[in-house]
């Protein structure tokens, strides 16, 4: 059976879980705003984006969590995250 051909690694760019938390959390943001200034929708939808901004700072917080055990060296860090 010949060897699988090698498949290339993805660029660190396109691995980085920041940019893509980040957009979401400002696409939230954008949305509360739009839902509390203009007072589209209803109280529900408030808190729908209130909670996907909560959801935004828990995925930051978790990728800080992870980042710092990576630099740690601790065993259970998750593998594959670039960190400087």
């Amino acid at each position: 059976m010949p060897d699988a051909p090698q498949i290339p690694e993805l660029p660190s760019k396109l691995r980085a879980p920041e940019p893509v938390i980040v957009v979401g959390m400002l696409i939230w943001a954008v949305a509360t705003l739009v839902v509390w200034i203009a007072g589209v929708g209803s109280d529900r939808a408030l808190t729908i984006c209130l909670v996907g901004l909560g959801v935004g700072v828990l995925g930051t917080t978790i990728v800080l969590v992870q980042k710092a055990a990576v630099r740690r060296g601790s065993r259970g860090a998750q593998e594959g995250l670039d960190v400087p």
